[in-house]
């Protein structure tokens, strides 16, 4: 997996995916390969938004700080 890969990009692939199971017309051996990418996206997509939430909070307590 892309490790530049963007947070929209990621959630988009994460659709795609989606649809395709739920079409159930996928063999068994894509719904392995794609519940393996799903699993790593979403780890991905956590570790982002847990990232950003951590940076947000040091900016909002920097800006606390100036009052």
């Amino acid at each position: 997996m892309d490790k530049n890969l963007k947070f929209e990009q990621a959630i988009k692939q994460l659709e795609e995916i989606t649809s395709r199971m739920e079409e159930n017309s996928i063999d068994i051996d894509r719904l392995l390969e794609d519940v393996k990418t799903a699993n790593q996206l979403i780890k991905m997509c956590r570790k982002r938004l847990a990232d950003a939430d951590a940076e947000i909070n040091e900016i909002l307590e920097d800006i606390n700080k100036d009052k």
